[in-house]
């Protein structure tokens, strides 16, 4: 029997005092007034425990988490549609990148780089007839917490320096990949970014994807089939042109963000989640990286 909480102590006792930790996102300046020294582990257990350490429970910009908790919202109105918009192929390149983009007709790689992302924002904007409202109402619904909701100091920076988002939603617009007007589904897409949780929190967004499509509150949003194709993305796609290293190292599903989070699953047994601010040169959290390859190897519980 697996003692969860040690190993999870143990983990934060051996990365809280190592020395490179990253350095905290710059190119969004409200993030940059994060600490490099924060760092929280969350372990949800669909056996009903959960095991934590550290700053576990202090809200922080979810970023590009989000773009899961977005695709599993547009996959329910658009389901195999969606994917004539938005291919499912690793990109192989950073997350802003846009070459691939023009390479091939205004298709994007996946929903979890930024231009897939925002043809996913366009899709809600269609669909929703309050978008952020509805989309907020959505993860405080699968997370049972009216508590969650936007960092509008986050939206404004992002509003302020998200010109490469402006060049992907323009260059989306002219491929007809776009159906919205461009600065709409980028104020949708920024809120989305900027949404606040804890580890706590996202753990209990993500048992949606863990357990079979239901939510922690018992309702069924996602079919079987959904899900397995969401878990399947995040594996491929979760980590930019890292994604192969995490699965190597890590062997889960996850989504990290440059806010500091990740978050991996295990289907049908736990939802872990770390944050630490400092980000390595792929712009995934250090030392969250270097937590979750440890937790693998310690419980060996992986999906390899």
């Amino acid at each position: 029997m697996i003692d969860f909480q040690e190993v999870i102590n143990e983990i934060y006792s051996d990365l809280k005092t190592t020395k490179d930790k990253g350095t905290v996102a710059s190119y969004i300046p409200e993030l940059e007034k994060q600490s490099a020294s924060s760092f929280g582990i969350y372990l949800k257990h669909l056996g009903g425990k959960d095991y934590h350490a550290g700053d576990w429970d202090v809200a922080f910009s979810i970023q590009s988490i989000s773009k899961v908790l977005a695709l599993s919202k547009a996959i329910t109105f658009e389901n195999k549609n969606l994917w004539q918009r938005v291919d499912v192929e690793p990109s192989g390149n950073p997350f802003n990148h846009l070459s691939l983009l023009e390479q091939e007709n205004g298709i994007p790689r996946n929903p979890l780089i930024n231009a897939g992302a925002i043809v996913i924002a366009d899709i809600l904007v269609t669909h929703l007839k309050n978008p952020k409202e509805d989309f907020l109402n959505y993860v405080r619904e699968i997370t049972g917490d009216q508590t969650i909701d936007f960092n509008l100091k986050v939206v404004a920076s992002e509003k302020r320096t998200g010109f490469n988002n402006y060049a992907a939603a323009n260059l989306l617009k002219a491929y007809n990949n776009l159906d919205n007007d461009v600065e709409e589904v980028l104020d949708f897409y920024f809120h989305q970014c900027a949404i606040e949780m804890s580890c706590k929190q996202l753990a209990n967004a993500f048992y949606l994807f863990t357990h079979r499509g239901e939510c922690i509150n018992k309702t069924k949003h996602l079919t079987l089939n959904q899900v397995k194709r969401i878990n399947a993305i995040m594996l491929t796609c979760g980590f930019y042109d890292e994604a192969g290293e995490f699965a190597f190292e890590v062997g889960l599903p996850g989504k990290s963000g440059v806010g500091g989070g990740i978050v991996a699953l295990l289907p049908n047994d736990f939802v872990i989640v770390t944050w630490a601010p400092g980000l390595n040169e792929k712009g995934n959290s250090l030392i969250g990286m270097q937590a979750l390859e440890q937790f693998t190897t310690k419980t060996k519980r992986s999906i390899f």
